[in-house]
């Protein structure tokens, strides 16, 4: 009964705007990131209570909070219907494109490549071990959550959109090179690695196109978050986290 009036409450509302369960994840997340830096300014400045906060439990809140509003609106992700019908070798294209990202990413670090300055995230412990309840929710969510969260916004809804405002009624493999340059490079920026992060869009918004189906970027973003992180916690470079 609980669920059918849950039906009943969002079915409208999604089907008038289709763009917000693409785009309130990802506004979510980017305030999460606003309020990181406002405590992070208040800790270095010792604004009292802020002094005692460790601010690296923001990603798992942030994480869950978006995970909660993605699953929320997932019915209406017709784009992430059951992916089993996708032929074997699309998913090789997927890991395949996302291991040469990250390869591209951990070499494109140069100072004049960078925005701004990343300390990163470590999950160190206090005993000089590592906090493991911090590695697995930073795990979680650039595998898991991050990569769903930003393909549905930046090639689902974005790169169409540019193309036709009812960007559901677009096929990816009609998205002209323009909106995928774009949006690429709207994403690098989003980025503090930002040519990194625009080749992981023009990457990314080519399986796309090529492949029609969201859940191939979607895979090879996991991809790279995921040899990313392995090779964090294998050399100990927090700033790529």
């Amino acid at each position: 009964m609980e669920a059918h009036l849950a039906a009943l409450v969002r079915a409208p509302f999604l089907m008038k705007n289709p763009a917000l369960s693409r785009v309130l994840p990802f506004l979510i997340y980017l305030l999460f990131l606003g309020v990181a830096d406002l405590l992070a300014y208040l800790l270095q400045s010792g604004g009292g209570q802020a002094a005692t906060w460790d601010l690296r439990w923001l990603y798992p809140i942030k994480t869950v909070a978006v995970a909660l509003v993605l699953l929320w609106f997932w019915k209406s992700y017709q784009e992430l219907s059951l992916p089993f019908q996708i032929p074997f070798w699309h998913w090789l294209a997927a890991v395949l494109t996302g291991a040469f990202v990250f390869v591209l990413w951990v070499n494109l670090d140069q100072g004049w490549l960078t925005l701004g300055s990343a300390s990163g995230f470590n999950p160190g412990a206090e005993d000089g071990g590592m906090d493991w309840r911090l590695v697995f929710m930073r795990l979680l969510g650039a595998i898991l959550v991050v990569p769903l969260m930003e393909e549905l916004f930046w090639r689902s809804f974005f790169m169409r959109w540019l193309e036709r405002m009812d960007f559901l009624s677009l096929e990816p493999i009609l998205v002209s090179l323009r909106s995928v340059v774009i949006t690429s490079v709207a994403f690098g920026f989003e980025h503090h690695l930002w040519l990194a992060g625009i080749m992981a869009g023009l990457a990314y918004g080519w399986l796309y196109k090529r492949f029609n189906n969201l859940w191939i970027p979607v895979a090879a973003h996991a991809t790279t978050n995921g040899l990313l992180g392995i090779w964090v916690l294998s050399t100990g470079n927090w700033q790529f986290w």
